[in-house]
C-alpha cells in the first residue's frame, strides 16, 4: 500500500511511501523473520530536545499503534504518537545520501543533523 493509497487522513498516523516500505521489506527479508515491525518513536534527547527512534520490534506494547502497508508493519506507541501524527517517512537512496527521513509537521525546530526536533 503506498501513501497515495492510505485512506487515513494525515493527521491519523506515519505515513510509509512505497520506497521506505520497499527498503523495510528487503531488511525484513535479510532479517528471515515474518515476527518483526518497524517502531518509530520519538524520545529525549538530541539538539533540539527530541529525537526518532526507528529500529525492529517484536513486542507489542499496551495502546501501541498499528498500520500496514502493504505487508510491512509499522508500530508507534502511545506517548510518540502524539508527535508523529502526519508524520511521512521515505527512504532516499541517492550518490550524496542513502536512509530514511522523517518529514514530520509537528516539528516547530529542527536541528542540523535532521535527526532531533522540537
Amino acid at each position: 500500500m503506498s501513501v497515495s493509497d492510505e485512506t487515513s487522513t494525515a493527521t491519523d498516523g506515519i505515513l510509509l511511501s512505497d520506497a521506505a516500505a520497499a527498503k523495510v521489506k528487503a531488511l525484513l527479508d535479510q532479517e528471515g523473520r515474518d515476527d518483526l515491525a518497524l517502531r518509530v518513536a520519538v524520545q529525549p534527547g538530541g539538539c533540539s530536545g527530541l529525537r526518532y527512534q526507528l529500529f525492529f520490534d517484536e513486542r507489542s506494547l499496551d495502546g501501541d499503534v498499528v498500520k500496514d502497508f502493504g505487508g510491512v508493519k509499522v508500530v508507534t506507541d502511545r506517548m510518540s504518537a502524539p508527535y508523529l501524527g502526519g508524520a511521512s517517512i521515505d527512504f532516499v537512496d541517492t550518490i550524496e545520501k542513502q536512509g530514511f527521513t522523517i518529514d514530520n509537521p509537528n516539528a516547530t525546530g529542527s536541528c542540523a543533523c535532521g535527526d532531533s526536533f522540537s
